[in-house]
């Protein structure tokens, strides 16, 4: 074979090889928006993510795109990373009535919360069926990625409260969730003996304790304890300097869940959102009937969900405070249970986050970013190369006007669409 023979049978080759690679690709390509990555940097205009394998390849305006490679244009778009929820529930009580089997059912309220953008959802008071399938979903499933706590802990006894502690860090869970709060009075609060049982079994198994709390002092006693999470906001007082030392002391997240509050009260009558074309788009028709009764509507003007509303503007100073003085915000909003709907009180949160006094920046990075550090998640939260590439495709600017991430054009996990605006 002469060498010039040999040479073209390489060129060749190579075309060919190259063509097949190019014909191959799986890399998906979403071009000219706007991308704001939840790192902190300035958003970029003209940009590009690159998608391959469900994770990020390259992100930024100089992007190289593969030939071969699927390309999605998305001018005049921007892009934001998924929402994280820090305090959540799902349990399945929100799944297709048609839906009978537990799993499948919360696998219905993973699709209903990425439905609304929110691309991440920790349980905080769950059970084994939400374990199985948190342990058996795909990283690039079509649905909210999920973690999980096990059933939440309460009442006096040490003993018991070791036993569940133990029960729950068994069945896997990612937390320990205990609950430290008397309802304004119309309970009892969990035995100090009893939550120092639960600190201890975290301390064990190495797992963190979110607490669920209403008062100043309490707050306090519990950072002394070891909690890794403060799953609800101080109510009852100003923060105090004591507090956000301890808070910056020891690391752990504040999570103020400040819609929590408007649903003790916010049904006293039809509430406005109820003709909201956002939240009808996946809204539960039944449970929009149910609270609209009037005995429903009833306890909603009750003293308990006075006082709670009474309180709204204490925590969302609260909020401030600490945000000011450099405490971790991670956005949660205890949705899930009856009248609290999921995927719709994520968007609610982030508003009455802007009432706080947060700018629209600030309220993102603890919906992203600063949610997925302090549920030690480090593969979401921000759009950069190596992470899942878990994203909101929006019609308008989410740091101009924190509403507009009600704006969803398109919700995206492990690059796999979740829904369309074109969707009935």
């Amino acid at each position: 074979m002469t060498p010039l023979r040999s040479v073209a049978i390489l060129l060749l080759s190579a075309l060919v090889s190259s063509c097949t690679a190019q014909q191959t690709s799986t890399a998906v390509a979403y071009t000219g928006a706007t991308i704001w990555d939840g790192t902190g940097a300035t958003a970029v205009m003209n940009a590009t993510i690159l998608v391959d394998g469900g994770r990020i390849v390259g992100v930024g305006a100089d992007v190289d795109v593969p030939g071969g490679a699927t390309e999605v244009d998305l001018s005049g778009k921007y892009v934001i990373p998924g929402l994280i929820e820090a305090h959540g529930h799902v349990t399945g009580a929100w799944a297709p009535e048609g839906v009978t089997d537990p799993q499948d059912r919360i696998r219905g309220d993973l699709e209903l919360y990425a439905r609304y953008g929110v691309t991440m959802v920790n349980s905080l008071g769950d059970g084994p069926d939400l374990i199985a399938v948190r342990d058996a979903a795909s990283p690039t499933a079509g649905h909210a990625r999920v973690m999980g706590s096990g059933a939440v802990i309460a009442g006096d006894d040490p003993a018991q409260a070791r036993a569940d502690a133990l029960a729950n860090a068994d069945m896997g869970a990612d937390f320990l969730k205990l609950r430290v709060d008397d309802n304004l009075g119309a309970g009892r609060k969990m035995a100090w003996e009893a939550v120092d049982a639960v600190m201890q079994v975290g301390r064990e198994r190495n797992i963190p304790v979110a607490t669920h709390l209403y008062y100043l002092e309490d707050a306090k006693r519990l950072l002394e304890m070891g909690t890794g999470m403060l799953a609800h906001s101080v109510r009852d007082l100003e923060v105090d300097q004591e507090l956000i030392a301890g808070l910056r002391e020891s690391g752990i997240c504040y999570v103020p869940t400040l819609v929590r509050e408007v649903s003790t009260f916010i049904y006293r009558d039809r509430p406005d959102w109820f003709d909201d074309p956002f939240f009808l788009r996946h809204a539960s028709s039944s449970e929009m009937e149910r609270a609209s009764q009037p005995d429903f509507m009833e306890r909603n003007r009750s003293s308990s969900a006075e006082a709670y509303r009474i309180g709204l503007p204490q925590a969302q100073q609260n909020v401030k405070i600490l945000h000011d003085a450099g405490i971790p915000i991670a956005m949660g909003t205890d949705a899930g249970p009856a009248a609290r709907f999921p995927g719709f009180f994520e968007h609610e949160e982030l508003v009455l986050m802007a009432e706080a006094g947060l700018t629209p920046e600030e309220i993102l990075m603890s919906a992203t970013s600063v949610a997925a550090g302090c549920l030690m998640q480090d593969d979401i939260g921000t759009l950069q190369a190596g992470k899942w590439a878990d994203f909101l495709v929006l019609d308008e600017n989410p740091t101009r006007d924190i509403t507009y991430t009600q704006k969803i054009d398109q919700v995206y996990v492990a690059g796999q669409p979740v829904r369309f605006k074109t969707e009935n």
